[in-house]
C-alpha cells in the first residue's frame, strides 16, 4: 500500500515537474521577443487559474488539470532569472542568482510548515476541505500577481529583444526535443567553446538534480517510517533545511567574488556526497540531522553557482532561452528523479538507494572540477 501510494504521489510530482520541462524554453524564447514583463504577468495569472481549479476540483480528473496548468505556467521561474541576467552584470550576476535561490529557501521555510498546519487543521475534517488551503494559495498568489503588475519595470529593452519568433523558435522540435536540450540547440551563434561549456553544465545540473531530487521526495517516506515523524515534525524539518539554504546563501553564496563560483560549486558537490552517505547509515537523530545539514548547504552552493556560471554564456537576446533551457533540464530531472528513488526506496530499501546515490554524484563534481572555464 505504501509503495502504490508514493508511487502514485511521484507520478503526479513528476507530471508537474515534466510540464516545466516543456514550458520553460518556450515561455523563455517567448520573453525574448515580446519582454519578461508580459510573459510573467501571463504566467502569474495561470497559476492564480490553477488554484481556483484546484478549489473546485471535486474529482481527481479536475485536480490533475489544475496540476498541468499550474506546472505549464511554472517556466515563469526561467523569466525569473533571465531578469536577473538583465539587470546584471558579470561581476554582480552571482548575487542576483544567490537571491533567486535565497527566495526558494524562503519557500522552503514557510511552505511545508504552512502544509503542515493545515494538514493537522484537516486531520478530523471531512468533504471538500481542500478548498481552505486551495483559497489560501489563490490569495498568495493573487497578492504576488498585483506586486508584480504595480512594481516591475520591463528588464529587457525592445533594441536588446530577439526581432522574430522564428529567430528565437527555431523550431518547436528544438524545444521539446531532449536530445536538443541537452545539446542547446536553440542557442545560436555562439562560439564553439561556450557551447560546450553550456552542454557541459547542463549535463551536470541535470544529473545533480536527478539524485538529489529522489533524496528530497523519498525523506518524507524516511523519517516518517523509519523515524515515525509527524507531519508537524517533518514540517519543522524542512524549515530547518530552509532556513540554513536561506542563511548561506544570504550570508554566503551572493557575496562570493566572481571568480569563485566554480570553485564553490565543486565544494557544494563534494558536500552532498557526504550527506547522502550520513542519511542513507542513519539509525538515529544524529547522523539524520548531520545528513540534511549537509544537504541543505550543498543545494544554497550548487544550485545558484552553476547557474550563474550558465548565464555567463550566450549573447544578451538569448539570455531568456538559455536560462529557459536550463530550468527545463532542472525540471526533467525533478520529474524523472523522483520515480526512480521511490521505487529503489521501497525495492532495495533507504540505505542502498541513498549510498547508490552518493557513489553516482561523484560524477558531477568530477566532471566540473575537470573543466576549463574562463572568468568573463
Amino acid at each position: 500500500m505504501a509503495f502504490q501510494t508514493s508511487t502514485h504521489i511521484s507520478k503526479i510530482r513528476s507530471m508537474f515537474s515534466f510540464l516545466q520541462f516543456l514550458a520553460s524554453p518556450i515561455i523563455g524564447s517567448i520573453s525574448d521577443v515580446v519582454g519578461r514583463k508580459k510573459v510573467m504577468v501571463i504566467c502569474l495569472i495561470g497559476i492564480s487559474l490553477s488554484y481556483i481549479l484546484w478549489a473546485l476540483s471535486g474529482n481527481l480528473l479536475i485536480f490533475i488539470l489544475a496540476r498541468f496548468l499550474g506546472g505549464i505556467s511554472k517556466g515563469n521561474v526561467s523569466i525569473s532569472m533571465a531578469i536577473i541576467a538583465d539587470v546584471s552584470t558579470m561581476k554582480t550576476r552571482g548575487k542576483g542568482m544567490a537571491l533567486v535561490g535565497i527566495a526558494f529557501s524562503l519557500g522552503f521555510i514557510i511552505g511545508p510548515l504552512i502544509g503542515a498546519l493545515f494538514s493537522l487543521w484537516a486531520k478530523n475534517k471531512t468533504g471538500h476541505w481542500f478548498i481552505a488551503p486551495a483559497l489560501f494559495a489563490l490569495a498568495l498568489s493573487v497578492t504576488d500577481l498585483l506586486f508584480f503588475l504595480i512594481f516591475f519595470k520591463e528588464s529587457l529593452p525592445k533594441a536588446k529583444r530577439t526581432k522574430h519568433f522564428f529567430q528565437s523558435f527555431q523550431s518547436a522540435k528544438i524545444l521539446l526535443n531532449a536530445k536538443d536540450l541537452f545539446n542547446f540547440t536553440a542557442v545560436t551563434n555562439i562560439k564553439q567553446e561556450d557551447l560546450h561549456i553550456l552542454q557541459r553544465l547542463g549535463l551536470i545540473y541535470f544529473f545533480y538534480l536527478f539524485i538529489y531530487s529522489g533524496l528530497e521526495f523519498t525523506l518524507t517516506f524516511l523519517t516518517h517510517h523509519t523515524f515515525g515523524y509527524t507531519s508537524m515534525q517533518q514540517g519543522w524539518m524542512f524549515f530547518a533545511i530552509g532556513l540554513t539554504m536561506a542563511l548561506i546563501q544570504g550570508g554566503y553564496v551572493r557575496k562570493i567574488h566572481s571568480s569563485k563560483t566554480k570553485s564553490t560549486a565543486e565544494l557544494g558537490l563534494w558536500i552532498i556526497i557526504p550527506s547522502f552517505v550520513s542519511v542513507g547509515l542513519a539509525t538515529g537523530p544524529f547522523l539524520l540531522y548531520l545528513g540534511l545539514f549537509l544537504y541543505a548547504v550543498s543545494t544554497s552552493m550548487v544550485v545558484p553557482c552553476i547557474t550563474t556560471l550558465a548565464s555567463e554564456h550566450g549573447s544578451e537576446k538569448q539570455k531568456g532561452i538559455v536560462m529557459g533551457i536550463f530550468r527545463s533540464l532542472g525540471a526533467l530531472a525533478r520529474a524523472l528523479g523522483p520515480i526512480i528513488a521511490s521505487i529503489a526506496f521501497w525495492s532495495v530499501g533507504s540505505k542502498i538507494t541513498y549510498l547508490t546515490g552518493a557513489v553516482f554524484l561523484l560524477w558531477p563534481v568530477i566532471a566540473l572540477r575537470n573543466m576549463q572555464i574562463k572568468n568573463k
